[in-house]
């Protein structure tokens, strides 16, 4: 199991008065799995999303990334666990103004300690898994939003991390681009890839394998393609069959 969270409960304290965003989460993802956590604002997806990538700890509850337990461990630690296990690709790219795309990408290999040479040719790679190779020496500005997006996948991908956790990855750019990064989505995802993707628009989040709803900081229903698929009007085998899991 690729994840594995029990009763995650994460609780703000603002002076007297303590909200609870997240109460009791249960959740599996399994190596291979292309996760789209939805939610309304204020839901505890946002949330959800920093504690799978070890941007946050929970108040309580016990969490597992690919077999080890992050819970209590210290910001280095995390630090480190979040270098080697998850790739983020987020709305605003969160590229560097100023360095190239090589050397954007470049980043999570140089935190990682991996030598000059080996770390160029990872990037040059990468950017060329991308549909970059022409774009390498271009620096954001110089660059459409669908191919910093790309920058940003790039990136993410060079570690080689067990998921990409994704928040709201089309957000910013056009409809043609955003149907071109779901594309990819898709193509890593077919490669192998274990996919984590937070967002709020469900027509994105039905090009997923598997959507999570979340609401109110609990998972309110968790749905394979496949039963979605059954479930649709019309079906013949919808009456027959459902793998659909519902919380009240």
């Amino acid at each position: 199991m690729m994840i594995e969270m029990r009763a995650i409960r994460k609780v703000y304290s603002t002076g007297r008065v303590e909200v609870e965003a997240l109460k009791g989460i249960d959740l599996d993802i399994e190596r291979n799995d292309y996760v789209a956590i939805v939610g309304p604002s204020g839901s505890g997806k946002s949330t959800l999303m920093n504690l799978l990538g070890c941007l946050d700890t929970p108040t309580s509850g016990v969490y597992r990334l690919s077999g080890e337990t992050v819970f209590g461990l210290d910001r280095n630690r995390l630090a480190e666990i979040r270098n080697r296990h998850v790739g983020f690709v987020f709305q605003n790219f969160n590229l560097l103004p100023y360095a190239s795309a090589l050397e954007n990408v470049e980043l999570p290999l140089l935190f990682g300690g991996v030598p000059t040479k080996q770390r160029r040719e990872r990037a040059k790679a990468m950017l060329e898994k991308v549909d970059l190779a022409d774009r390498m020496d271009h620096r954001p500005t110089e660059l459409s939003g669908g191919q910093m997006q790309r920058v940003a996948i790039a990136r993410a991908l060079v570690n080689e991390p067990a998921i990409v956790l994704a928040d709201e990855p089309t957000g910013n750019l056009d409809s043609a681009s955003g149907h071109g990064i779901v594309g990819l989505f898709r193509e890593l995802h077919d490669a192998g890839q274990t996919i984590v993707m937070i967002t709020h628009d469900m027509a994105l989040a039905s090009l997923a394998s598997r959507v999570v709803q979340i609401r109110d900081g609990q998972i309110v229903q968790d749905e394979r393609a496949a039963a979605r698929e059954l479930s649709r009007p019309g079906s013949s085998r919808a009456a027959r069959r459902s793998t659909t899991r519902d919380r009240p």
